[in-house]
């Protein structure tokens, strides 16, 4: 989908396109937990039926389910952060005129 409209340069283009099916779920996601309104935002942004999405909504999910983030450690005890300062390599010739 494109539109042509005149500015005091020319014409121009601008392109719209709908999101992907899974942009819009992953963005559903951002804004509930819930599998049903995650289908009912996603369906609403895509201009899909409702059944539709749902049964990706739930696709997604169970792989969401899957792939959780754990930090092995004791409860309670203070993780440990470490920083390093990476230093510049320069170089014999990078040096400024007049020095």
């Amino acid at each position: 989908m494109s539109d042509n409209w005149m500015t005091k340069y020319g014409s121009r283009r601008v392109r719209r396109d709908p999101p992907t099916l899974e942009e819009a779920i992953f963005a559903a996601m951002g804004i509930t937990d819930n599998a049903e309104e995650q289908a009912e935002i996603a369906a609403s942004l895509m201009g899909l039926p409702l059944a539709a999405v749902q049964t990706e909504v739930r696709k997604v999910s169970r792989t969401a389910a899957r792939t959780q983030q754990v930090i092995a450690g004791e409860p309670g005890a203070q993780r440990t952060v470490v920083v390093e300062r990476r230093t510049v390599r320069r170089f014999g010739n990078d040096r400024r005129p007049g020095m």
